[in-house]
Protein backbone atom coordinates (compact mmCIF):
# COMPACT_ATOMS: atom_id res chain seq x y z
CA UNK A 1 0.00 0.00 0.00
CA UNK A 2 1.62 3.32 -1.01
CA UNK A 3 2.04 5.24 1.92
CA UNK A 4 0.41 8.62 0.40
CA UNK A 5 -2.69 6.87 0.68
CA UNK A 6 -2.45 7.53 4.55
CA UNK A 7 -2.37 11.00 3.75
CA UNK A 8 -5.22 10.85 1.95
CA UNK A 9 -7.02 9.12 4.63
CA UNK A 10 -5.59 11.67 7.11
CA UNK A 11 -7.05 14.63 4.67
CA UNK A 12 -10.47 12.58 4.81
CA UNK A 13 -10.62 12.26 8.15
CA UNK A 14 -10.49 16.34 8.66
CA UNK A 15 -12.78 16.76 6.21
CA UNK A 16 -15.36 14.24 7.07
CA UNK A 17 -15.38 15.56 10.88
CA UNK A 18 -15.86 19.00 9.65
CA UNK A 19 -18.92 17.82 7.47
CA UNK A 20 -20.76 15.72 10.12
CA UNK A 21 -19.25 16.97 13.39
CA UNK A 22 -21.78 19.55 13.50
CA UNK A 23 -24.37 17.15 13.94
CA UNK A 24 -24.67 15.96 17.76
CA UNK A 25 -23.97 19.58 18.30
CA UNK A 26 -27.52 21.51 16.52
CA UNK A 27 -29.34 21.36 19.70
CA UNK A 28 -26.34 23.75 21.39
CA UNK A 29 -25.94 25.83 18.51
CA UNK A 30 -30.02 25.83 17.97
CA UNK A 31 -29.91 27.17 21.68
CA UNK A 32 -26.84 29.29 21.40
CA UNK A 33 -27.84 31.69 18.67
CA UNK A 34 -31.69 31.10 19.15
CA UNK A 35 -32.81 29.67 15.85
CA UNK A 36 -35.32 26.57 15.47
CA UNK A 37 -34.41 22.88 14.42
CA UNK A 38 -34.46 22.99 10.88
CA UNK A 39 -32.61 26.14 10.52
CA UNK A 40 -29.63 25.04 12.48
CA UNK A 41 -29.96 21.87 10.29
CA UNK A 42 -29.27 24.66 7.33
CA UNK A 43 -25.46 24.39 8.53
CA UNK A 44 -25.54 20.64 7.31
CA UNK A 45 -27.20 21.67 4.07
CA UNK A 46 -25.45 25.22 3.48
CA UNK A 47 -22.16 23.20 3.52
CA UNK A 48 -23.41 20.27 1.48
CA UNK A 49 -24.26 23.21 -1.35
CA UNK A 50 -21.20 25.06 -0.90
CA UNK A 51 -19.15 21.65 -1.33
CA UNK A 52 -21.14 21.14 -4.65
CA UNK A 53 -20.21 24.03 -5.97
CA UNK A 54 -16.32 23.53 -4.65
CA UNK A 55 -16.36 19.93 -6.13
CA UNK A 56 -17.10 21.46 -9.76
CA UNK A 57 -15.94 25.27 -9.50
CA UNK A 58 -12.16 24.60 -7.85
CA UNK A 59 -11.72 21.09 -9.48
CA UNK A 60 -12.62 22.61 -13.29
CA UNK A 61 -10.22 25.65 -12.59
CA UNK A 62 -7.23 23.41 -11.02
CA UNK A 63 -7.18 20.69 -13.23
CA UNK A 64 -4.30 21.85 -15.01
CA UNK A 65 -2.18 21.88 -12.14
CA UNK A 66 0.01 19.67 -10.26
CA UNK A 67 -2.83 17.67 -7.81
CA UNK A 68 -0.54 17.40 -4.63
CA UNK A 69 -0.12 21.41 -5.04
CA UNK A 70 -3.82 21.32 -5.11
CA UNK A 71 -4.32 19.31 -2.51
CA UNK A 72 -2.55 21.47 -0.12
CA UNK A 73 -3.82 24.68 -1.14
CA UNK A 74 -7.50 23.52 -0.55
CA UNK A 75 -6.37 21.98 2.78
CA UNK A 76 -4.92 25.69 3.49
CA UNK A 77 -9.03 26.40 2.56
CA UNK A 78 -10.31 24.18 5.09
CA UNK A 79 -8.34 25.30 7.99
CA UNK A 80 -9.41 29.39 7.14
CA UNK A 81 -12.48 27.98 7.37
CA UNK A 82 -12.93 26.04 10.58
CA UNK A 83 -11.04 28.76 11.65
CA UNK A 84 -13.10 31.38 11.42
CA UNK A 85 -16.40 28.79 12.86
CA UNK A 86 -14.20 28.54 15.91
CA UNK A 87 -14.71 32.14 16.17
CA UNK A 88 -18.03 32.76 15.10
CA UNK A 89 -19.89 35.35 16.57
CA UNK A 90 -23.54 34.68 15.20
CA UNK A 91 -25.14 32.37 12.96
CA UNK A 92 -23.61 34.23 9.76
CA UNK A 93 -20.70 34.27 10.58
CA UNK A 94 -20.56 30.76 11.34
CA UNK A 95 -22.36 29.59 8.01
CA UNK A 96 -19.67 31.90 6.41
CA UNK A 97 -17.14 29.83 7.93
CA UNK A 98 -18.84 27.02 7.48
CA UNK A 99 -19.37 27.59 3.44
CA UNK A 100 -15.47 28.17 3.06
CA UNK A 101 -14.50 25.42 4.51
CA UNK A 102 -17.04 22.97 2.32
CA UNK A 103 -15.38 25.07 -0.78
CA UNK A 104 -12.21 22.52 -0.73
CA UNK A 105 -14.31 19.63 0.52
CA UNK A 106 -15.20 17.96 -3.29
CA UNK A 107 -11.91 19.40 -4.96
CA UNK A 108 -10.36 17.17 -2.36
CA UNK A 109 -11.87 13.86 -2.85
CA UNK A 110 -12.41 14.61 -6.57
CA UNK A 111 -8.67 15.02 -7.05
CA UNK A 112 -8.03 12.95 -4.20
CA UNK A 113 -9.67 10.28 -5.66
CA UNK A 114 -7.92 10.20 -9.25
CA UNK A 115 -4.21 10.32 -7.29
CA UNK A 116 -5.20 7.17 -5.00
CA UNK A 117 -6.33 5.61 -8.34
CA UNK A 118 -3.66 6.35 -10.03
CA UNK A 119 -1.41 5.03 -7.01
CA UNK A 120 -2.43 1.09 -7.31
CA UNK A 121 -2.54 -1.56 -9.73
CA UNK A 122 -6.55 -1.14 -12.38
CA UNK A 123 -8.35 -3.76 -10.06
CA UNK A 124 -7.12 -1.98 -6.71
CA UNK A 125 -8.51 1.02 -8.02
CA UNK A 126 -12.05 0.92 -5.99
CA UNK A 127 -9.92 -0.45 -2.64
CA UNK A 128 -7.74 2.53 -3.56
CA UNK A 129 -10.99 5.00 -3.49
CA UNK A 130 -12.29 3.51 -0.28
CA UNK A 131 -8.97 3.79 1.66
CA UNK A 132 -9.65 7.44 1.01
CA UNK A 133 -12.77 7.69 1.92
CA UNK A 134 -12.18 5.38 4.91
CA UNK A 135 -10.08 8.66 6.52
CA UNK A 136 -14.31 10.07 6.37
CA UNK A 137 -15.71 6.85 8.10
CA UNK A 138 -12.83 6.78 10.77
CA UNK A 139 -14.35 10.61 11.59
CA UNK A 140 -17.43 8.61 11.85
CA UNK A 141 -16.34 6.14 14.50
CA UNK A 142 -13.93 8.16 16.22
CA UNK A 143 -13.85 11.87 15.32
CA UNK A 144 -17.48 12.46 15.50
CA UNK A 145 -18.39 11.30 18.34
CA UNK A 146 -15.37 12.37 20.08
CA UNK A 147 -16.31 16.10 18.71
CA UNK A 148 -19.69 15.69 20.36
CA UNK A 149 -17.92 14.76 23.33
CA UNK A 150 -15.95 17.70 22.92
CA UNK A 151 -18.36 19.94 22.70
CA UNK A 152 -20.54 19.09 25.39
CA UNK A 153 -17.86 19.40 28.00
CA UNK A 154 -16.18 22.30 26.61
CA UNK A 155 -18.66 24.15 24.28
CA UNK A 156 -19.18 23.42 20.25
CA UNK A 157 -16.28 25.84 19.66
CA UNK A 158 -13.72 23.84 21.02
CA UNK A 159 -14.86 21.59 18.22
CA UNK A 160 -14.00 23.26 15.23
CA UNK A 161 -10.89 24.63 17.28
CA UNK A 162 -9.50 21.11 17.41
CA UNK A 163 -10.75 20.77 13.79
CA UNK A 164 -8.15 23.53 12.82
CA UNK A 165 -5.32 22.09 14.27
CA UNK A 166 -6.34 18.59 12.40
CA UNK A 167 -6.10 20.57 9.31
CA UNK A 168 -2.49 22.05 10.09
CA UNK A 169 -1.27 18.26 10.81
CA UNK A 170 -3.13 17.18 7.43
CA UNK A 171 -1.14 19.66 5.48
CA UNK A 172 1.85 18.73 7.12
CA UNK A 173 1.23 15.35 6.18
CA UNK A 174 0.17 15.81 2.40
CA UNK A 175 3.35 17.72 2.00
CA UNK A 176 5.41 15.10 3.35
CA UNK A 177 3.89 11.89 2.18
CA UNK A 178 1.99 12.52 -1.20
CA UNK A 179 4.18 12.59 -3.96
CA UNK A 180 4.12 14.91 -6.80
CA UNK A 181 1.07 14.38 -9.38
CA UNK A 182 1.82 16.51 -12.82
CA UNK A 183 -1.99 16.99 -14.35
CA UNK A 184 -1.86 15.47 -17.77
CA UNK A 185 0.03 17.29 -20.40
CA UNK A 186 -2.83 17.27 -22.86
CA UNK A 187 -5.99 19.16 -20.14
CA UNK A 188 -9.02 21.13 -21.82
CA UNK A 189 -11.48 21.94 -20.23
CA UNK A 190 -13.97 21.03 -23.00
CA UNK A 191 -12.51 18.16 -23.01
CA UNK A 192 -13.03 17.50 -19.37
CA UNK A 193 -17.15 18.71 -20.11
CA UNK A 194 -17.25 16.56 -22.68
CA UNK A 195 -17.84 13.41 -20.42
CA UNK A 196 -21.23 14.73 -19.40
CA UNK A 197 -22.87 14.28 -22.95
CA UNK A 198 -22.13 10.34 -21.87
CA UNK A 199 -25.67 8.95 -20.26
CA UNK A 200 -23.52 6.84 -17.54
CA UNK A 201 -22.12 9.92 -15.97
CA UNK A 202 -25.63 11.23 -15.20
CA UNK A 203 -27.06 8.03 -14.11
CA UNK A 204 -24.01 7.60 -11.44
CA UNK A 205 -24.30 11.39 -10.66
CA UNK A 206 -28.13 11.43 -10.41
CA UNK A 207 -27.81 8.02 -7.79
CA UNK A 208 -25.37 9.76 -5.79
CA UNK A 209 -27.74 12.65 -4.95
CA UNK A 210 -30.66 10.04 -4.44
CA UNK A 211 -28.55 7.86 -2.04
CA UNK A 212 -26.61 10.31 0.04
CA UNK A 213 -29.70 12.66 0.30
CA UNK A 214 -31.95 9.39 2.05
CA UNK A 215 -29.02 8.75 4.35
CA UNK A 216 -27.76 12.25 5.37
CA UNK A 217 -31.64 13.41 5.58
CA UNK A 218 -31.86 10.96 8.20
CA UNK A 219 -28.63 11.24 9.96
CA UNK A 220 -28.91 15.39 10.34
CA UNK A 221 -31.70 15.03 12.92
CA UNK A 222 -30.54 12.05 14.39
CA UNK A 223 -29.87 13.77 17.54
CA UNK A 224 -33.33 15.20 17.74
CA UNK A 225 -34.64 11.55 16.73
CA UNK A 226 -32.40 9.99 19.58
CA UNK A 227 -33.45 12.16 22.66
CA UNK A 228 -37.06 12.99 21.98
CA UNK A 229 -38.32 10.06 19.92
CA UNK A 230 -36.11 6.92 21.51
CA UNK A 231 -35.76 8.65 24.72
CA UNK A 232 -31.71 8.43 25.08
CA UNK A 233 -30.26 11.33 27.26
CA UNK A 234 -28.26 13.82 25.68
CA UNK A 235 -25.20 12.63 27.24
CA UNK A 236 -25.64 9.56 25.29
CA UNK A 237 -25.16 10.65 22.24
CA UNK A 238 -21.57 10.70 21.25
CA UNK A 239 -21.33 7.40 22.24
CA UNK A 240 -24.73 6.40 20.63
CA UNK A 241 -22.61 7.78 17.21
CA UNK A 242 -19.96 5.42 17.57
CA UNK A 243 -22.26 2.82 16.95
CA UNK A 244 -23.33 4.73 13.55
CA UNK A 245 -19.73 5.20 12.96
CA UNK A 246 -18.46 1.91 13.57
CA UNK A 247 -20.99 0.76 11.16
CA UNK A 248 -19.71 3.12 8.16
CA UNK A 249 -16.14 1.96 8.64
CA UNK A 250 -16.86 -1.63 7.96
CA UNK A 251 -19.48 -0.36 5.27
CA UNK A 252 -17.00 1.48 3.03
CA UNK A 253 -14.34 -1.82 3.31
CA UNK A 254 -16.81 -3.80 2.17
CA UNK A 255 -18.51 -1.54 -0.30
CA UNK A 256 -15.21 -1.10 -1.80
CA UNK A 257 -14.27 -4.72 -1.88
CA UNK A 258 -17.87 -5.60 -3.60
CA UNK A 259 -17.25 -2.37 -6.35
CA UNK A 260 -14.26 -3.94 -7.61
CA UNK A 261 -16.36 -7.16 -8.40
CA UNK A 262 -19.48 -6.32 -9.43
CA UNK A 263 -20.45 -2.60 -9.62
CA UNK A 264 -23.85 -2.24 -10.38
CA UNK A 265 -24.95 -5.00 -8.27
CA UNK A 266 -23.43 -4.39 -5.21
CA UNK A 267 -24.93 -1.29 -5.69
CA UNK A 268 -28.45 -1.91 -6.09
CA UNK A 269 -28.14 -4.70 -3.28
CA UNK A 270 -26.82 -1.89 -0.96
CA UNK A 271 -29.37 0.45 -1.94
CA UNK A 272 -32.43 -1.42 -1.62
CA UNK A 273 -30.59 -2.55 2.04
CA UNK A 274 -30.79 0.87 3.20
CA UNK A 275 -34.34 2.00 2.29
CA UNK A 276 -34.77 -1.60 4.56
CA UNK A 277 -32.98 -0.26 7.35
CA UNK A 278 -34.16 3.21 6.92
CA UNK A 279 -38.21 1.92 6.95
CA UNK A 280 -37.49 -0.42 10.14
CA UNK A 281 -35.49 1.97 12.07
CA UNK A 282 -38.78 4.40 11.55
CA UNK A 283 -41.01 1.84 12.54
CA UNK A 284 -39.05 0.84 16.27
CA UNK A 285 -37.44 4.23 16.68
CA UNK A 286 -39.77 4.36 19.92
CA UNK A 287 -37.52 0.91 21.37
CA UNK A 288 -34.12 1.60 22.50
CA UNK A 289 -32.76 -1.67 21.60
CA UNK A 290 -34.11 -1.44 18.27
CA UNK A 291 -32.80 1.94 17.60
CA UNK A 292 -29.38 0.48 18.83
CA UNK A 293 -29.56 -2.08 16.20
CA UNK A 294 -30.79 0.19 13.38
CA UNK A 295 -27.72 2.71 13.74
CA UNK A 296 -25.37 -0.21 13.36
CA UNK A 297 -27.09 -1.40 10.47
CA UNK A 298 -27.18 2.72 9.11
CA UNK A 299 -24.23 2.92 9.24
CA UNK A 300 -22.95 -0.33 7.58
CA UNK A 301 -25.17 0.36 4.52
CA UNK A 302 -25.39 4.10 4.18
CA UNK A 303 -22.44 5.16 3.11
CA UNK A 304 -21.47 1.56 1.56
CA UNK A 305 -22.19 3.24 -1.90
CA UNK A 306 -19.42 6.07 -2.00
CA UNK A 307 -16.60 4.23 -3.22
CA UNK A 308 -18.48 2.22 -5.96
CA UNK A 309 -20.63 5.29 -7.01
CA UNK A 310 -16.87 7.19 -7.38
CA UNK A 311 -15.51 4.11 -9.12
CA UNK A 312 -18.54 3.90 -11.58
CA UNK A 313 -18.38 7.33 -12.35
CA UNK A 314 -14.76 7.69 -13.01
CA UNK A 315 -15.04 3.82 -15.33
CA UNK A 316 -17.47 6.23 -17.53
CA UNK A 317 -15.17 9.05 -17.93
CA UNK A 318 -12.03 7.69 -18.32
CA UNK A 319 -10.23 10.29 -21.03
CA UNK A 320 -11.17 13.00 -17.83
CA UNK A 321 -11.69 11.97 -14.61
CA UNK A 322 -10.78 14.23 -12.66
CA UNK A 323 -13.70 16.89 -13.58
CA UNK A 324 -16.11 14.06 -13.46
CA UNK A 325 -14.84 12.45 -9.78
CA UNK A 326 -15.31 16.03 -8.82
CA UNK A 327 -19.14 16.11 -10.16
CA UNK A 328 -19.76 12.65 -8.14
CA UNK A 329 -18.37 14.90 -5.14
CA UNK A 330 -20.49 17.37 -5.67
CA UNK A 331 -23.43 15.49 -6.35
CA UNK A 332 -22.72 13.35 -3.04
CA UNK A 333 -23.29 16.85 -1.24
CA UNK A 334 -26.45 17.74 -3.55
CA UNK A 335 -27.90 15.08 -1.81
CA UNK A 336 -26.72 15.84 1.59
CA UNK A 337 -28.48 19.37 0.99
CA UNK A 338 -31.49 17.94 -0.85
CA UNK A 339 -31.86 15.22 1.94
CA UNK A 340 -31.40 18.11 5.21
CA UNK A 341 -33.95 20.44 3.61
CA UNK A 342 -36.58 17.39 2.98
CA UNK A 343 -35.68 16.37 6.26
CA UNK A 344 -36.33 19.89 7.76
CA UNK A 345 -39.57 20.52 5.28
CA UNK A 346 -40.58 16.95 7.07
CA UNK A 347 -40.05 18.32 10.88
CA UNK A 348 -41.37 22.18 10.20
CA UNK A 349 -44.42 20.40 8.99
CA UNK A 350 -45.09 18.99 12.31
CA UNK A 351 -44.63 15.40 11.19
CA UNK A 352 -42.45 14.52 13.78
CA UNK A 353 -38.41 13.31 15.14
CA UNK A 354 -39.28 10.43 12.95
CA UNK A 355 -40.09 11.67 9.46
CA UNK A 356 -36.78 12.28 8.51
CA UNK A 357 -36.25 8.29 8.69
CA UNK A 358 -39.10 7.85 6.25
CA UNK A 359 -38.17 10.88 3.76
CA UNK A 360 -34.68 9.25 3.91
CA UNK A 361 -36.38 5.46 3.21
CA UNK A 362 -38.09 6.94 0.22
CA UNK A 363 -35.47 9.11 -1.32
CA UNK A 364 -33.09 6.05 -1.27
CA UNK A 365 -35.62 4.00 -2.97
CA UNK A 366 -35.98 6.71 -5.98
CA UNK A 367 -32.10 5.98 -6.28
CA UNK A 368 -32.42 2.17 -6.53
CA UNK A 369 -35.18 3.12 -9.39
CA UNK A 370 -32.89 5.64 -11.07
CA UNK A 371 -30.32 2.88 -11.24
CA UNK A 372 -32.41 0.64 -12.03
CA UNK A 373 -33.80 1.83 -15.47
CA UNK A 374 -29.93 3.78 -16.24
CA UNK A 375 -28.92 0.20 -15.93
CA UNK A 376 -31.24 -1.64 -18.12
CA UNK A 377 -31.87 1.38 -20.88
CA UNK A 378 -27.68 1.60 -21.52
CA UNK A 379 -26.48 -1.84 -20.81
CA UNK A 380 -25.02 -2.60 -24.35
CA UNK A 381 -23.69 0.96 -25.11
CA UNK A 382 -21.91 0.87 -21.36
CA UNK A 383 -20.21 -2.40 -22.04
CA UNK A 384 -19.02 -0.95 -25.42
CA UNK A 385 -17.52 1.94 -23.93
CA UNK A 386 -15.51 -0.09 -21.29
CA UNK A 387 -14.53 -2.03 -24.07
CA UNK A 388 -12.72 1.03 -25.67
CA UNK A 389 -10.54 1.36 -23.01
CA UNK A 390 -9.79 -2.16 -21.71
CA UNK A 391 -6.42 -1.39 -20.00
CA UNK A 392 -8.46 0.73 -17.29
CA UNK A 393 -11.34 -2.11 -16.33
CA UNK A 394 -10.16 -4.43 -12.94
CA UNK A 395 -8.69 -7.63 -13.98
CA UNK A 396 -10.91 -9.85 -11.73
CA UNK A 397 -14.08 -7.26 -11.92
CA UNK A 398 -17.25 -7.74 -14.44
CA UNK A 399 -18.11 -5.02 -16.24
CA UNK A 400 -19.85 -2.14 -15.07
CA UNK A 401 -23.38 -3.40 -15.81
CA UNK A 402 -22.78 -6.80 -13.62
Amino acid sequence: MPIGLLALALGGFGIGLTEFGIVGLLPQVAADFRVSESVAGYLVSGYALSVAVGALALTAALARFDRKKVLLGLMGLFIVGNLISALAPSYSVLMTGRVIAALCHGAFFGVGSVVAADMVAPNRRAGAIALMFGGLTVANVVGVPAGTLLGEQFGWRSTFWALTIIGVVTLIGIRLLVPSAPAPAQVSLRGELAVFGRPQVWVSLAVSVLAFGGVIGAFTYIAFTLTKVSGFATATVPWLLVLYGAGTFVGNYLGGKFADRTLNTSLATILALTTAVLTVFALTAHSKPMTLVSLVLLGIVGLATAPGLQLRTMRFAQDAPTLASGANIAAFNVGNALGAWLGGLALAAGYGFVSPLWVGAAVTLAGLAVLATGSVRTRHQDRASIRQAPSERPASAVTATS
